[in-house]
């Protein structure tokens, strides 16, 4: 394992959470083995600065569990299914990681000991003091939450210091800058102000959790090269919702 830098750092234990689309990249379905190198990139050097991290990954490159029940799957059916793919797209960020060398554990919050740990608090916590990356799979292990719930709840769990959310925007705006060309960026905003505005960084539940336990969340563009690292560092990246 690469020793850690000295490099001064404003949050000592981070929670990763990427959406699984992100893992897609440009063809929006499955997994983009570049488009995960890059994302494993990234990762790798938060790792190298010496930073506690842990992972939580979404499934929505393979199946969206809401949409499905929407269809008229059943929804406990559809929310399962949405966990798998989680266990999926955690497998291969693991495998590209620890082909760069970086030591991680996949942990799972429904049981399959062939290909991952159950999820253990106290061992996510040992396997976070020992250096590893830990990936956080399988939602909460129950249906009709999201895996932005189950990010804010690992990141509480492992009693981190910020959550960053990485997407496909700068960070947050007054409306969706995909469709509205006049949506205003907002570089720090209240976790009451995104519940009240219903912005759409997190749902509602996972929010609640944050403000309730005073966790902020960082929501930051994955495509910015570097992004992670410099929120890390304390630089003014994205938008703050504290």
């Amino acid at each position: 394992m690469s020793e850690p830098s000295v490099e001064p750092i404003k949050y000592q234990r981070v929670l990763l959470k990427l959406s699984g689309e992100a893992l897609a990249g440009d063809r929006g379905f499955g997994i983009d083995p570049p488009v995960v190198d890059r994302l494993t990139e990234e990762v790798k050097a938060v790792h190298e600065m010496g930073v506690a991290l842990g992972l939580v990954v979404g499934g929505g490159n393979i199946v969206r569990g809401a949409i499905a029940s929407q269809k008229g799957m059943d929804r406990v059916s559809a929310d399962y299914m949405g966990m798998l793919a989680t266990i999926i797209n955690a497998m291969a960020l693991q495998d590209m990681l620890e082909r760069k060398g970086v030591e991680t554990r996949v942990m799972t919050a429904i049981r399959m000991e062939e290909l991952a740990e159950p999820y253990i608090r106290r061992r996510a916590l040992r396997h976070l003091e020992k250096g590893r990356v830990v990936l956080f799979a399988g939602g909460t292990g129950n249906p009709y939450f999201s895996t932005d719930t189950a990010a804010v709840l690992r990141a509480i769990e492992m009693d981190s210091d910020v959550i960053i959310k990485a997407t496909k925007v700068a960070g947050v705006y007054t409306s969706d800058p995909e469709t509205n060309p006049d949506a205003t960026f907002l570089p720090s905003i209240s976790f009451q102000e995104v519940v009240a505005q219903e912005l759409g960084v997190m749902d509602a539940p996972a929010v609640s959790l944050c403000k309730e336990n005073g966790l902020p969340i960082i929501v930051l563009d994955l495509g910015r090269t570097g992004a992670i690292a410099a929120a890390i560092r304390g630089e003014t990246v994205g938008t703050l919702v504290s």
